[in-house]
């Protein structure tokens, strides 16, 4: 029987010993690697360029081609109805516009759907998807300088969306010499309409899009609760409507994005609403309870969204 190689005392033992005592040394190369002594921007100019990458992105800039088709179209959806608004008001010679400020929004609500429901996934799925966010978080930003740049990113997109047409009608209702003091006031409700439905939107859509890595997930989740919201708050109205039970129907309003947008404005900036023959919230304590729950949805879905990325590891 074969013996096994024992080491002699002091030395390596068998072929391994050999190989070992035949390689080469092993040597530090000094390569030049110079520690960085240039500015340090710090972390609020990281969430500043966050920002920036996310807002851009939502729009396609920087990215593919495919990539702001999509975006561009539904811009295109938003002011089209607005400069034929502007058109008919300035040829027909009419009074007034053929849709209040803070109505537009509200009308052409399946477009900005669409939009939340590309971009909010857009913004952070693929973050997730990848397991790219650990390294935002290394250093310098923290969580929440990561969800305020998404939200705030987003919440802006939003707002170009639906302020750029309201701009567009508000220059063309000076061109048609309407009132300027009555556009002005309209125009400015308007813009607080569009700022609110921007915030609230864009914390749903990231809330939502930020459950689950994929995309595709994600965009038919946002459409469907926003869709299904507002089908379902709207026939329960007009069923109330048919039974004359008039007190219930701004009570419903509470319980989908848009149409608690419609209430809040309705109450709060004396739009004429679009609930079923105009009821809005019947009195100042509805109303205020509008506002409450506007600002409660926001701010829960801020909290959410942080304690979401609290749960994303650095590994």
């Amino acid at each position: 029987m074969t013996q096994p190689d024992v080491a002699a005392p002091g030395g390596p033992a068998g072929p391994a010993a050999g190989a070992a005592a035949g390689s080469p040394p092993d040597v530090i190369h000094n390569i030049g690697y110079r520690n960085y002594t240039g500015p340090r921007l710090g972390r609020g100019y990281a969430r500043t360029a966050l920002f920036s990458q996310s807002l851009r992105g939502a729009y396609g800039l920087g990215r593919s081609a495919k990539s702001k088709v999509l975006p561009m179209i539904l811009l295109g959806a938003m002011c089209a109805p607005a400069l034929i608004m502007v058109a008919v008001t300035i040829f027909a010679n009419r009074p007034d516009l053929p849709v209040a400020y803070t109505r537009y929004a509200v009308v052409l609500q399946a477009v900005i759907t669409l939009f939340v429901a590309a971009q909010a996934p857009q913004s952070v799925s693929r973050d997730l998807r990848f397991k790219t966010t650990p390294l935002y978080f290394s250093r310098p930003i923290e969580r929440v300088d990561y969800v305020a740049a998404k939200y705030a990113a987003l919440t802006v997109a939003l707002f170009l969306l639906t302020a750029i047409p309201l701009v567009i009608l508000y220059v063309g209702a000076l061109l048609a010499k309407l009132s300027f003091a009555h556009q002005t006031a309209g125009f400015a409700k308007g813009l607080v309409s569009v700022l609110l439905l921007s915030v609230l939107f864009a914390g749903i859509g990231l809330v939502i899009a930020a459950i689950t890595p994929r995309r595709g997930f994600g965009v038919a989740a946002v459409i469907a609760l926003f869709v299904i919201s507002y089908a379902a708050v709207s026939a329960v109205q007009g069923v109330a409507d048919s039974q004359e039970k008039y007190h219930v129907i701004g009570w419903l309003g509470l319980f989908s994005p848009i149409t608690l947008i419609d209430g809040f404005q309705t109450w709060f900036l004396g739009a004429r609403s679009a609930f079923p023959d105009a009821a809005g919230p019947a009195n100042a304590g509805i109303g205020m309870l509008y506002l409450l729950v506007l600002l409660a949805v926001i701010a829960g879905t801020f909290g959410l969204l942080m304690n979401r990325y609290r749960k994303v590891g650095l590994s």
